[in-house]
């Protein structure tokens, strides 16, 4: 899990431009997201540079797109940055994060780091395969016959 610790600083580099519809807002955020890795479990801090894009359309002017329109408006002059940023910082996040794109997890049977230990390994057989463990020594035990390669059949 990562997210943005409430009360964080977060940079913001805007251009508001005044349109016919209200003030169109870009620019970038640059975020700084506290979590562990979704892999191994340890802490990790990374910064994100997020795009942000919206319209605030005026409160009295004519243009509607339809009635459901979901465009904020401007109230008094002000805009409200909180909802759009939020929606942009969520959407930017990584789902699963990773420390390392190379990050070995855990072993998923006792927990170890895999990273601290590369060579760990369990000496258990798959139960759905215990059935074939003595099938190699069976095979290896048997005589191999070998036979003469057969004559292609003459078409006529």
């Amino acid at each position: 899990m990562i997210g943005v610790p409430e009360g964080s600083e977060i940079d913001l580099e805007l251009q508001l431009e005044s349109v016919v519809e209200g003030v169109y807002v870009t620019g970038t955020a640059t975020i700084r997201a506290v979590g562990e890795c979704s892999r191994c479990l340890d802490p990790m801090v990374t910064e994100h540079d997020v795009e942000l894009q919206e319209l605030y359309r005026y409160a009295d002017n004519e243009y509607r797109a339809s009635d459901d329109d979901d465009l904020p408006v401007l109230e008094d002059d002000l805009l409200d940055l909180e909802p759009m940023l939020r929606d942009a910082v969520v959407l930017a996040l990584p789902l699963a994060p990773v420390c390392d794109d190379d990050c070995p997890g855990l072993c998923p049977r006792c927990g170890v780091r895999l990273v601290d230990d590369p060579l760990h390994e369990h000496d258990q057989i798959d139960p759905r395969w215990a059935a074939l463990e003595g099938l190699g020594e069976v095979v290896a035990n048997e005589p191999v016959e070998l036979r003469e390669p057969r004559e292609p059949r003459e078409e006529g």
